[in-house]
């Protein structure tokens, strides 16, 4: 027996030793301490055929210490639109704005150092041009910039991929006159179309804007968990990611329609939540398994587990990139009809009639919820109604 015992202790010994080194070496793997925002941006329509946008990507370095250099940065603009694109114009160009340093006349990128705690600017200039006799106002919806920028210090050499949406063309506001309601059990739902949502939107904003001109006391207003997240900045390129070893083994084991059976899917949730955990509740999971009970997995490894939309999961252009599940669901509600005036609630929808509340503000008749959204009324496709007003 005692045997037995010194045999248990040393396999949970080394076992958790083993969970120690998964995240050690997770949290010491290469990383730079640079972040890349945007702001400022302005859409100018100099006329019929060509449109310019204009804004500003700022880098930041937060470290005490470390400095970082900025050796390589370049754009690769896209444009999404109803019609025939091929035959536009788009010329982009980046101006630096350092705080010691003046731009070269000739709009080359030299390398530039970013100093501990310190922050540096470029201007943003895109100029999209159609030939003669083509009504870009027709044709143009959105601009999905994306910045591939060099990260090079004492972490070595890294490759970082950001993406933003700047709407070009916006949908008018949903009115009491242009409402077009349907009929649900008990309740009235109305789809609410948007412009596509990103990094540069405010949700309070977003859905006063749309949605505030139709709202009434008793509505609930839901919002899909998905635009949320994109809102709330929470999507990675595949690009930014080293799979490790665990993921690359661990991701074999999920059912292929799964974002969690790619090594960047699975890479995706360690990050969230640690190497440790999500190791523990896959042995814990597959163990509960096999006597019956099935989900622990998803129970035990977080919400974001369930959450993650792998590439293709969502919209484009966020279907090149894999998209977490929103931050402080709960909280975001409460602002948000503190706001509005009316219940508010994230969502998750799909067209096999599954309807899960993520959050809700206090008192939201979530059977209500249930019963409006089984018939999926925002949609799956490129409907983009992300806002859906029910009305008991």
């Amino acid at each position: 027996m005692a045997a037995l015992f010194a045999i248990v202790l040393i396999a949970a010994l080394i076992f958790g030793l083993a969970l120690l080194w998964l995240e050690a070496r997770h949290r010491l793997r290469p990383a730079s301490p640079l972040r890349l925002t945007s702001g400022d941006w302005k859409v100018q329509r100099q006329a019929d055929d060509e449109v310019v946008v204009r804004g500003r990507l700022s880098i930041t370095n937060p470290h005490r210490r470390m400095e970082v250099f900025v050796p390589e940065i370049k754009l690769e603009p896209t444009l999404l639109g109803r019609g025939d694109l091929r035959d536009l114009e788009i010329r982009s160009s980046l101006t630096p704005q350092h705080p010691d340093e003046e731009a070269r006349a000739d709009g080359y990128w030299f390398a530039y150092i970013v100093k501990g705690r310190k922050t540096t600017h470029a201007e943003v200039e895109i100029r999209i041009s159609a030939p003669e006799g083509a009504d870009l106002r027709n044709l143009l919806d959105t601009l999905w910039l994306e910045i591939l920028w060099i990260n090079y210090g004492p972490f070595g050499r890294l490759q970082q991929r950001d993406g933003v949406l700047v709407p070009l063309r916006r949908p008018a506001a949903a009115t009491a006159a242009t409402a077009r309601w349907r009929e649900g059990d008990r309740c009235r739902v109305l789809p609410i179309r948007t412009h596509l949502l990103g990094t540069l939107d405010d949700p309070a904003e977003v859905l006063r804007h749309y949605a505030g001109a139709v709202l009434q006391p008793g509505d609930v207003l839901t919002i899909g968990e998905t635009p949320l997240a994109v809102m709330q900045g929470r999507y990675n390129h595949p690009a930014n990611l080293e799979p490790s070893s665990l993921a690359r083994l661990l991701c074999r084991v999920f059912h292929p329609t799964s974002s969690l059976a790619t090594a960047c899917g699975l890479q995706t949730l360690i990050d969230n939540v640690g190497p440790a955990r999500v190791l523990c509740a896959w042995l814990l999971g597959t163990a509960l398994k096999l006597v019956g009970s099935k989900g622990w997995f998803y129970r035990l490894a977080g919400e974001q587990a369930r959450l993650i939309d792998d590439v293709t999961g969502t919209t484009p252009p966020y279907d090149q990139t894999i998209v977490l599940g929103p931050k402080d669901s709960a909280a975001v509600c409460r602002e948000l009809a503190s706001e509005l005036g009316v219940a508010v609630a994230v969502v998750d929808v799909n067209d096999l009639g599954r309807v899960k509340v993520l959050a809700s503000s206090p008192g939201c008749d979530e059977a209500l919820l249930e019963r409006a959204l089984k018939p999926n009324p925002a949609g799956n496709a490129n409907e983009r109604t992300p806002l859906v007003l029910v009305r008991p």
